[in-house]
């Protein structure tokens, strides 16, 4: 009888006492909401941290890629000619118009094959700086043409007789999103630099002029 007295009392207080803290389906709902709040807030950020650290990446290869060409250039009394054909080498010759813009030999320039996007550059050259057989003087004149838009282009420009122009095409290379970077990969001696534009131009571009190769090459003792 004591026993079973006991066994009772002692089950009255094990339910009497206090709830267990688990969580609820409410509650676990409720702490889910938040998290997915605070995700939604975060990682358009980070993912604009990401963008800003490729573009500052590309923007530092797009600067070695120029002092390359500035040391081939001095190596070999003119820039080279661009990549046709994939293999990341310059062709031998590239004195018509078509054959001036390709792609990068950066395995002739001693560099990285892609920038922070993955994709090889776009290069033009100015034919008559990548001459072989005749080398460039003092009076060379580059034909390459740098705008802020294609509109524009070339009535007005940031650059008019540019000797080599490197353009990285930026997170969206697969499909030209404007006009302006429709100009950076038609294979013409146009090109645009202008700023970023949320989810529409994002492409970057350097350009070297006569004057800068001129000077390099007679700080070098390689002209007149």
């Amino acid at each position: 009888m004591t026993n079973s007295i006991f066994s009772s009392s002692r089950a009255a207080n094990s339910h009497s006492g206090k709830p267990d803290h688990g969580f609820t389906l409410i509650e676990t709902a409720i702490v889910l909401v938040i998290v997915a709040f605070l995700l939604g807030g975060l990682l358009p950020v980070m993912s604009s941290q990401v963008e800003q650290q490729r573009r500052n990446e590309t923007r530092k290869y797009l600067n070695e890629v120029r002092d390359a060409l500035l040391g081939y250039a001095i190596a070999n009394k003119r820039l080279p000619c661009p990549d046709s054909n994939g293999d990341g080498m310059a062709e031998a010759a590239c004195t018509t118009a078509a054959s001036q813009v390709g792609t990068l030999p950066y395995k002739d320039l001693g560099v990285t094959d892609k920038d922070a996007y993955g994709a090889v550059l776009v290069y033009a050259v100015t034919k008559e700086f990548a001459d072989s057989a005749t080398p460039f003087t003092l009076s060379s004149v580059g034909t390459l043409a740098v705008c802020p838009s294609a509109a524009t282009c070339p009535a007005t420009y940031l650059a008019n007789n540019a000797a080599a122009v490197i353009v990285s095409r930026g997170a969206n290379w697969a499909t030209a999103s404007s006009t302006d970077e429709t100009e950076n990969t038609n294979g013409d001696t146009r090109f645009v630099s202008r700023d970023l534009v949320q989810n529409g131009f994002d492409d970057l571009v350097v350009w070297l002029s006569p004057n800068i190769l001129f000077n390099r090459m007679v700080t070098a003792g390689k002209l007149p």
